[in-house]
């Protein structure tokens, strides 16, 4: 299953930057995660500092 960012998102970015394929872009007050690009690696998890990332 993908990603999902959750309400906890601060909006920081730091998802966005450690994504290697590109899944995730900014929505309104909180990033999103595409779930056809997501490849479930987890990488956005491990960098989020607040643990907005997680699987659906």
């Amino acid at each position: 299953m993908a990603y999902v960012i959750s309400d906890e998102c601060i909006a920081c970015g730091a998802c966005e930057a450690a994504c290697p394929v590109g899944a995730i872009s900014e929505g309104e007050g909180k990033y999103q995660i595409d779930p056809e690009v997501c490849i479930e690696c987890g990488a956005c998890a491990a960098t989020c500092p607040v643990g907005a990332p997680a699987q659906e």
